[in-house]
């Protein structure tokens, strides 16, 4: 198994986040300037030290929480359920992320990988045992926004990360994504295993006009920014950028079936939060 599923305190994490696309080949020497104050994520294997995310996103008929993004309104969410490394090895993480204004409040809660269906989530039963009172409180709020939204299955994104934890501070991590790939899907449980994954780590899949297809690096942090951090940001001449893998999956399936029609209903979906 991956190891996860050992974790038994909530996963509730407010955060700073900042995300840069970087060329390929600027991502050994980022990597050899974090190396003082960083280790490798103990969930990752290899080296450089990596593991395989796939995300399923939910959202309602209308694409609200993609439309929400592409506004970039101040305040929105993501409605979510992970996982790790080979399909069926690890549990499901099922994941209310929220962005409001500049920070990031992330609930989540670890799903047996067997346990996981559509009739967990919008069943009215609950036939799970959690490992704490906040981590069923956690799911059921995953659970009343998933049924207030309607939301169902809309992608599937899948990529490569190579991830970095902070050893001088209290929290603070470093990743590097590459390999992203999305399919659409419909189906809680499938994760892609027999479904066609679509690249979209090229230059025109980002959209940001580069003119190369870019590592997305990622930097964490708590409500301050470690030094190095802001030297590494300086040193590299980083420049921020949104970049939400959901909504670029949809842009990007755009080209081949047609974009979702204009949606009004944004507002009163993000006021569920």
């Amino acid at each position: 198994m991956f190891g996860r599923e050992k974790q038994v305190k909530r996963d509730l994490v407010t955060r700073y986040e900042a995300k840069y696309i970087i060329p390929r080949d600027r991502v050994p020497a980022i990597r050899q300037f974090i190396k003082p104050f960083c280790r490798p994520d103990p969930y990752t294997h290899g080296d450089p030290p990596e593991y395989t995310i796939t995300t399923l996103q939910l959202d309602d008929p209308a694409y609200s929480l993609h439309y929400a993004k592409e506004r970039e309104m101040v305040r929105r969410f993501k409605l979510r359920a992970r996982t790790y490394g080979e399909i069926g090895s690890a549990p499901v993480f099922a994941e209310v992320k929220a962005k409001l204004e500049e920070t990031i409040v992330k609930t989540r809660v670890a799903i047996p990988f067997n346990a996981w269906s559509k009739e967990l989530v919008s069943g009215i039963r609950l036939p799970l045992r959690f490992k704490s009172a906040r981590q069923e409180i956690d799911f059921l709020q995953f659970k009343r926004l998933v049924w207030e939204l309607g939301a169902e299955p809309k992608a599937l994104v899948r990529y490569v990360r190579e991830s970095y934890v902070g050893t001088t501070d209290r929290y603070a991590r470093v990743t590097f994504d590459r390999k992203l790939q999305y399919q659409m899907t419909d189906s809680w449980t499938d994760f892609g295993r027999s479904g066609l994954w679509r690249g979209m780590d090229s230059s025109e899949a980002q959209g940001f006009g580069l003119s190369y297809s870019g590592v997305i690096l990622e930097v964490k942090a708590l409500s301050y920014t470690p030094v190095w951090m802001m030297d590494m940001v300086e040193r590299f001449e980083l420049r921020k950028t949104g970049n939400c893998k959901y909504s670029t999956a949809i842009w990007r399936e755009g080209f081949f079936c047609g974009y979702p029609a204009t949606n009004e209903a944004t507002d009163e979906a993000l006021a569920l939060i």
